[in-house]
């Protein structure tokens, strides 16, 4: 007389444990977060070559270099050498637009003095004056190798 229960087999929804979507949002924000600081960041590895940094990068040691945004007095950068198109070198910015430089200069809005840590070792910004900002490809922020030398800048 009565009507059987539905039958659960072959149905086609699916409930999901409320732990179970946690984890899957969570994973899915892990990756959009990760495709966010690719594109935003475009994170690469810098290997120093030569004393010009020493003692803060030593010739080997390996490097983060993120994209460079607004270089500012301190930061180390990667910088394209305005003599040699395509080869990049590794200073640090000493004085930023509108600031004046050690040469007693007073830099123009688009252009950033430069130097190396060790000034005898260094061909940067005392040889070739100040560098464009278009010319700073990354600004350095990680040493990752040796491990005995990790750290942030």
């Amino acid at each position: 007389m009565g009507v059987p229960p539905p039958s659960a087999e072959g149905s086609s929804s699916r409930t999901y444990h409320p732990r179970r979507l946690r984890r899957k949002a969570w994973a899915v924000a892990l990756v959009l977060f990760a495709a966010y600081a690719l594109a935003r960041w475009r994170p690469a590895r810098v290997q120093v070559r030569g004393p010009s940094m020493a003692p803060t990068l030593l010739s080997g040691d390996l490097a983060l270099a993120l994209a460079p945004g607004r270089p500012r007095r301190g930061e180390v950068v990667v910088v394209e050498h305005p003599d040699r198109p395509g080869f990049e070198v590794v200073k640090r910015v000493v004085a930023g637009p509108g600031e004046l430089a050690p040469d007693g200069s007073t830099l123009p809005p688009d252009r950033v003095w430069i130097e190396g840590d060790a000034p005898s070792s260094s061909t940067d910004s005392r040889a070739f004056g100040a560098v464009g900002i278009d010319r700073v490809r990354a600004r350095v922020r990680l040493v990752y190798w040796p491990p005995a030398r990790w750290r942030l800048l």
